[in-house]
């Protein structure tokens, strides 16, 4: 089985695959203070309490953006399982064609993405992954990874909001029931609901604008869902998006499981 792991700013998204069925999924918070002896400990749980036995684990593969915790991840991994995990990164086989100004620029998870998405459809594509930051990745018609925007995620923006302005509070993101709020929470949620829906579509009328083109539209994230369902464009929701491009990084460097 393969432990697949990508390690964002605020969470860590875990997948077991069975081959290539994915069987189960954890999201744990990315605690930069955590020793590796915590991680090992942690990772051994989660697997416990889905059913998974650890022993059978003969691979590893994990992405990060956030570097100060990896090192600590990466060798609680290694005492967890005894495998030394492959890291997305320099020196590791994608087959993605990045055609930006600095190919090392480009973040592990944008990577991920998009080796999955070009593994199901046929570009050009817009990816959206909605995290601590949102991402948007643009693969041109013939697959090759052009650029893209990144802006501030919704828990990101809300928490921006409610530090500088003294009169809005802090507030849970829920999906507010019409556009025009009638309370200031219900007006917070409006705006970073519905207002990122509306940004998310401008900026895909955009791109297209600019390819020439439409494109297929693929979002995921642990807020993708919430916003997708509010969009006007046709978004495909892919969850499970970046853990699939994991397992075929995985599969394009070592051998079969």
């Amino acid at each position: 089985m393969l432990l697949a792991l990508d390690m964002g700013n605020t969470n860590i998204l875990a997948g077991v695959y069975d081959g290539e069925t994915l069987i189960c999924t954890a999201r744990v918070h990315t605690a930069h203070w955590r020793t590796a002896d915590e991680w090992a400990v942690l990772l051994h749980d989660i697997l416990l309490m889905r059913g998974v036995d650890a022993e059978k684990v003969s691979g590893v593969i994990m992405s990060s953006v956030a570097w100060p915790a990896t090192e600590a991840l990466r060798n609680g991994i290694r005492l967890f399982t005894g495998i030394d995990p492959f890291v997305v990164g320099p020196g590791l086989k994608t087959g993605l064609n990045i055609g930006i100004d600095n190919p090392a620029q480009l973040g592990s998870d944008m990577v991920c993405n998009a080796v999955a998405a070009l593994s199901e459809y046929k570009p050009p594509l817009i990816i959206f992954d909605m995290g601590t930051a949102t991402t948007m990745s643009v693969l041109d018609p013939n697959g090759r990874f052009i650029g893209g925007a990144i802006l501030p995620g919704l828990n990101t923006s809300l928490e921006a909001l409610s530090a500088k302005a003294a009169q809005l509070p802090k507030i849970s993101i829920e999906t507010p029931e019409r556009v025009i709020g009638r309370n200031t929470v219900d007006c917070m949620r409006s705006g970073a609901v519905f207002g990122t829906a509306s940004m998310l579509d401008g900026l895909i009328e955009r791109v297209e604008e600019e390819l020439g083109s439409s494109c297929t539209v693929l979002a995921t994230g642990g807020l993708s869902e919430r916003i997708v369902s509010k969009m006007r464009r046709e978004v495909r929701h892919s969850p499970s998006l970046l853990l699939e491009g994991l397992r075929l990084i995985y599969k394009k460097n070592a051998a079969p499981l």
